[in-house]
């Protein structure tokens, strides 16, 4: 009975775990780019990263390459923001007075290659 009750409360511990790991948001720092070049140009190059930094905001809000999908290329890799995330780089993004090398500050919780975007900064 005792090893029963050991073993469901290490359980029930390990599951909140996992839980509260889920739950948590995460910030990721680096420039915006359309998936197309994300899984062309971008991780094509030599250096990916200043090929991110870049990408002409023009291109990246054209309407076929916008609708491919909008993500955040950090800490070497691209990473998808959900429909909330690309309504507020869109917005950002012609907001901002520069043409290329706009860097953000994205914070959300990732799952998988997608992050459910909370915030988005423009920094510089």
């Amino acid at each position: 009975m005792v090893k029963k009750f050991i073993f469901s409360f290490t359980a029930i511990i390990a599951l909140s775990l996992v839980v509260m790991a889920q739950d948590k948001s995460t910030t990721l720092q680096g420039y915006v780019v359309d998936k197309a070049c994300a899984s062309g140009k971008v991780a094509k190059a030599s250096d990916p990263a200043a090929a991110s930094a870049t990408q002409p905001k023009g291109c990246i809000l054209m309407k076929s390459c916008f609708d491919s999908g909008v993500g955040i290329y950090a800490d070497g890799k691209f990473t998808e923001f959900d429909e909330k995330g690309k309504s507020l780089a869109k917005a950002a993004m012609e907001k901002s007075k520069k043409d290329k090398g706009i860097k953000f500050k994205v914070t959300g919780k990732v799952t998988g290659d997608k992050i459910a975007v909370e915030k988005l900064e423009e920094v510089e």
